[in-house]
């Protein structure tokens, strides 16, 4: 019998992508179509100044990308640190696709996607720029993981498409996750990772089993937030290997963000939100404090939705 589609995504920037992507779900195309398709849309926009086109810089003004996709253990492919292609998740996809190999990085991921006939392009927008040339005129670190002196809060989805920091800055990963009619579960995500970054660094957003992970027998999730504290504790893996002991997605979400809210010294810029989904198709978000939203698209159509439980809910 057909699985009945679904299709989700971090953040409410995604739904206009998601909303366009999902007639082809619908009507029987492939779920890992879908995902790269929402992640291309996103990574298109400049008003989204964390992933793609529009990411804002590193500390030294270079903007670099990250991405992964994965079917399952044995199909998963991964890029980080791109500088001149503008879509990490379809360079992924194509090492899943044409390599033996899980992850390219930095000038090596480049000189593939070169090989493959995939178009440069300028990857720092005109306002990402900008706001990197303010931010050099006082400059403060904004590494969400270990921030020192500066302290912005955590994101807040307005859930119109805007994703801020109180202070005008933005940063988020975009990661979706699908179920098509075939019964196939399917994961993409893609960032610019934090802004103003030390420069070489990477997050969780293409680790497989930090930021995604996808197992057919067992279940999907994947995270967004402040990569170090999902990349300490495996978060992506962590939850799809409880669904496999029989965990429920909600049960198995839950346990990971008590661990990384009883494992790490939270700081107010920290915020962790994780999607699971079953392969039937039960699905559960739920995030670390509020100001996190998701885009769902099924047979009722696609909006935004408030996560399902917050483990810090006393918190604004």
């Amino acid at each position: 019998m057909a699985a009945s589609p679904k299709l989700v995504s971090t953040w409410s920037f995604a739904e206009r992508p998601c909303a366009e992507a999902w007639p082809a779900l619908r009507d029987g195309g492939s779920g890992l179509d879908a995902v790269e398709a929402v992640c291309r849309a996103v990574e298109d926009d400049p008003g989204v100044d964390s992933v793609g086109f529009g990411g804002l810089p590193d500390r030294d003004g270079a903007v670099t990308l990250d991405g992964c996709v994965m079917l399952d253990p044995c199909r998963c492919g991964s890029v980080c640190a791109v500088e001149r292609h503008p879509y990490p998740v379809s360079l992924a996809r194509l090492v899943m696709e044409r390599t033996p190999h899980v992850m390219l990085a930095g000038p090596g991921a480049d000189r593939f996607a070169d090989e493959q006939g995939l178009a440069e392009a300028a990857l720092c927008s005109e306002e990402a720029r900008a706001k990197w040339l303010r931010w050099k005129q006082r400059p403060h670190d904004v590494d969400q993981s270990r921030d020192a002196g500066y302290v912005p809060r955590r994101p807040v989805d307005s859930g119109t498409g805007g994703v801020l920091y109180p202070d005008g800055s933005g940063h988020d990963t975009v990661c979706a996750l699908s179920l098509d009619r075939s019964g196939t579960l399917a994961g993409a995500c893609s960032t610019s990772g934090t802004p103003y970054k030390t420069p070489g660094r990477v997050g969780d957003a293409p680790i497989i089993g930090h930021g995604l992970y996808v197992d057919p027998e067992a279940g999907a999730a994947t995270a967004t937030g402040t990569g170090e504290l999902v990349m300490g504790l495996c978060s992506s893996f962590h939850v799809v290997e409880q669904m496999r002991c029989g965990a429920s997605p909600r049960d198995a979400v839950l346990t990971a963000l008590r661990r990384i809210r009883d494992a790490f010294d939270l700081r107010p810029v920290h915020q962790v939100a994780i999607i699971a989904m079953t392969p039937g198709g039960e699905r559960f978000a739920a995030a670390l404090r509020p100001g996190y939203k998701s885009v769902v698209s099924d047979e009722s159509g696609t909006r935004v939705e408030e996560p399902d439980e917050v483990v810090i809910p006393g918190e604004r």
